[in-house]
């Protein structure tokens, strides 16, 4: 499961860094890209509300939660053989 998080109030490196590190606390999260404004999240059985918590834990919010389709892996081009 991937989740776009649109999050209000991250006005500095320091919040962007401050909701990564809240959202390592989140269950079932396997991986987290947080720029300004959103998070991208990965993971299995995601829960909206605890999400949510741990952005507000650091004085943001979260306005929208938008599902992503999934990411597949990419996988290295196969190199032709003579």
């Amino acid at each position: 499961m991937r989740l776009r998080l649109m999050i209000d109030g991250m006005l500095s490196v320091h919040a962007k860094r401050a909701v990564f590190t809240a959202m390592t606390g989140v269950p079932g999260i396997v991986s987290a890209e947080v720029e300004m404004g959103e998070a991208i999240v990965e993971g299995t059985a995601l829960d909206e509300a605890e999400l949510r918590g741990a952005v507000e834990t650091v004085g943001c919010r979260v306005t929208h939660i938008e599902r992503l389709p999934a990411q597949l892996p990419l996988l290295a081009p196969l190199e032709d053989s003579p």
